[in-house]
């Protein structure tokens, strides 16, 4: 993940502001908000500045998907060139969904806010609407899962572990 996003900084840094940079990486699966704190970390954005706009960027997405996907992925689907692709996603992303399953909510919390590999808020959004989670429910458990996202990442992108830990 650092490689993509210090590839993104690197190739969008020419053309826009470092906080625009920041925002679009944070909007972007799979980067997402841990990956545009530690690109704002690494182009020197103060943590005071980045945490809302990563926020922001991370938000941004999360009800255009939970609304959407499911009829989006229906009509890709009608279309033989993508058809394979949304069944893997999907059979990928339900793979990931056993904690969403048995917890609902606090499963959709823990799932976006923890900081693994094809964990967040697009894969969260994802299942959520696959699983048929109330709209509402997943909105706060995924604002909530963001929040604590946001807490771990800084520490490590920000290196506060070392001032916490001293």
């Amino acid at each position: 993940m650092e490689n993509l996003a210090i590839w993104f900084a690197n190739t969008l840094g020419q053309y826009v502001s470092r906080e625009v940079v920041i925002f679009i990486i944070s909007m972007v699966p799979i980067l997402e908000l841990r990956g545009g704190l530690l690109v704002a970390s690494l182009l020197d954005v103060s943590i005071v500045r980045a945490i809302p706009i990563c926020i922001i960027g991370n938000i941004i997405p999360i009800p255009f998907i939970l609304l959407f996907i499911k009829q989006i992925f229906k009509w890709l689907k009608k279309i033989k060139f993508f058809k394979r692709f949304i069944e893997k996603l999907e059979a990928r992303a339900m793979s990931k969904s056993d904690s969403i399953k048995k917890y609902e909510f606090w499963g959709l919390v823990l799932f976006v806010g923890i900081p693994l590999p094809g964990t967040g808020a697009w894969t969260g959004s994802l299942i959520a609407a696959l699983l048929e989670i109330d709209f509402k429910k997943a909105i706060l458990a995924e604002l909530l899962g963001i929040a604590i996202a946001t807490v771990i990442m800084s520490i490590f992108s920000y290196g506060l572990l070392e001032v916490l830990l001293s």
